[in-house]
């Protein structure tokens, strides 16, 4: 392609494109000084507590909320994933988006409840409002560790998102380079993520939010545009990809379907259930929303967030695009929309659209280890290591197990396939959802047993384990997929909710069991007014002075 051959006619004879890698690196610059200095927006007189650097102060009103949670929800792993399904396999990637939608409706009937119970009684993540509303440090150390467990694999592929984008500019040099040099730019990504995230806590990445949302913005809005435009048109594209889909992969079967057919209705409605269920189970979704500073901005937030969907969708449509462009991935569909990118924009736009990635995974790769870093603290070491900690202690605790949670993941993307990492964020995802009796079914009875909670998210765990251990696929042998047959039914379905339906199932029969039986059910220290609670009620965090309460820039 012309676009292709000047890009590296530009950057020179050993392939890396010097224009895109300059206005990547200066866009990095910018987000990183915005990183350290987000230390001084907003700081509290007391900030050495986990409040202030773990949930931002308990402050950020709709503008700072809503960005915080896009840049949560909507990460470099989705940017570049979920088109690469789509290149791959046709319509099923499209799942994200009608889960994405589901999970508004849903979120909108028990994150409120959740913000008012977690500030009336200082709670900071799930795992502290499960220990408070049962009355068992056991269950909550559970939700704790499935918590960190699938946070890790996500904050992985934050980084596989970043090594992409190097990749395609031709940064690190290639397969037989010596693998300190190959890795580098990548160390030198997470040195820097890691230190403004140790500094500044979540408040780093709810000032990059801004400029990483607008950034993906801006590049949806030209690519939707300015890709059909030299491709030949939507029906172009379209044509290709059926032609595409309708030939035979490495298994001598169709390589996808440009729209889903009958075979395939149950794993993609069960996968797209069961995401939208365990989306706000993650602990950063937890963190960011218990970061705002009323009730109010968790509803109104709910309403606002489905614009994001609307992005996801014709983000989606890139896929198709690749193919039509002819894209080579060289095996590695994760490279399809960074290398769409390069080979179809001038060399300064790929340079903005390889930024917007990779601000788009040190957003969420520094909000899940701060997420994972809170429930450590909390719910493993102020639990059960040192229950008489400081808050000053806390603080400095879950600061070193930030860095220890992003080295984990950075040895995670160095050792292992990418494709590895993939599989076990789909696990994750399957783990996750697992903590949703107890989070959700908590919020609103107190019905449930503890005992028989506990019980049903092991039943769950084990169960939705050992069935994507037997998944196996062209490159695995274990966990290559996150659907099989559904028990009793026949048909291919997600996973985690086949796992999730056996959780509520025990947890429901042994509870009814455990309540014959007058089991202790241990004590609730919440009250039904807790639920409901808003700013300004006694117990719970004022509301912020107008002049602090939003955007440094004009709120």
């Amino acid at each position: 392609m012309t676009l292709r051959s000047s890009a590296l006619a530009a950057s020179g004879t050993d392939g890396v494109n010097g224009v895109a890698l300059a206005v990547f690196v200066f866009f990095f610059v910018a987000v990183t000084v915005m990183g350290f200095l987000a230390a001084r927006w907003r700081k509290a007189e007391q900030s050495a507590n986990l409040d202030e650097w773990g949930l931002g102060g308990r402050s950020f009103g709709t503008w700072v909320t809503w960005f915080l949670l896009g840049g949560d929800l909507y990460t470099a792993y989705t940017f570049v994933a979920v088109p690469a399904a789509i290149y791959a396999a046709g319509a099923s990637g499209f799942f994200a988006v009608p889960y994405t939608i589901l999970v508004y409706p849903l979120i909108f009937t028990f994150l409120p409840r959740l913000w008012s119970v977690s500030h009336k009684h200082g709670y900071v993540t799930t795992s502290d409002f499960v220990r408070g509303r049962f009355g068992s440090k056991g269950l909550s150390l559970a939700v704790a560790l499935t918590g960190i467990l699938a946070t890790m694999p996500y904050i992985a592929l934050q980084l596989v998102g970043i090594q992409a984008v190097l990749d395609v500019m031709g940064v690190g040099g290639g397969e037989n380079t010596n693998w300190f040099v190959k890795d580098l730019p990548l160390l030198i990504a997470f040195a820097v993520l890691a230190a403004y995230t140790y500094s500044s806590g979540l408040r780093a990445p709810a000032l990059i939010a801004f400029v990483k949302d607008g950034l993906i913005y801006l590049v949806i809005a030209v690519a939707i545009v300015y890709i059909p435009i030299k491709l030949g048109g939507f029906d172009a594209i379209f044509d290709e990809a059926g032609k595409a889909f309708a030939a035979p992969g490495p298994t001598g079967k169709p390589r996808g379907e440009l729209a889903s057919g009958p075979n395939s209705q149950w794993a993609y409605a069960t996968l797209a259930l069961g995401s939208a269920l365990a989306l706000f189970m993650y602990p950063h979704s937890i963190t960011a929303t218990l970061s705002s500073r009323s009730r109010n901005v968790i509803r109104r937030n709910t309403t606002i967030l489905p614009l994001y969907s609307l992005m996801l969708g014709f983000l989606a449509l890139l896929g198709f695009m690749a193919i039509k462009a002819g894209t080579e991935t060289h095996g590695n569909a994760q490279l399809a929309i960074p290398q769409l990118f390069e080979d179809m924009f001038p060399s300064w736009f790929s340079g903005v659209a390889f930024a917007a990635i990779g601000i788009g995974a040190l957003v969420p790769a520094a909000i899940m280890s701060i997420a994972a870093a809170n429930l450590f603290t909390r719910n493993v070491y102020k639990d059960f290591l040192r229950p008489g900690a400081t808050p000053e202690q806390e603080h400095k605790v879950a600061k070193l197990v930030s860095l220890l949670v992003k080295v984990g993941a950075l040895v995670f993307v160095l050792t292992m396939d990418k494709t590895v990492a993939i599989n076990f964020q789909l696990l994750g995802g399957i783990w996750i959802l697992q903590t949703m009796p107890a989070l959700v079914g908590g919020l609103f009875t107190r019905w449930f047993h503890r005992w028989a909670l506990l019980a049903g998210w092991a039943v769950g765990m084990v169960y939705g384990t050992l069935a994507a251990y037997g998944v196996a696929s062209p490159t695995q042998a274990h966990f290559g997929g996150s659907s099989a047959e559904i028990p009793g039914i026949g048909q291919i379905g997600y996973i985690g909710l086949t796992a999730f339906v056996l959780n509520v199932v025990v947890t429901v029969v042994l509870t009814v069991v455990l309540r014959a039986l007058k089991a202790p059910e241990g004590t609730d220290e919440t009250r039904p007014g807790d639920y409901t609670a808003d700013v300004g009620d006694e117990g719970v965090t004022p509301d912020l002075p107008p002049a602090t309460a939003d955007v440094p820039a004009g709120r």
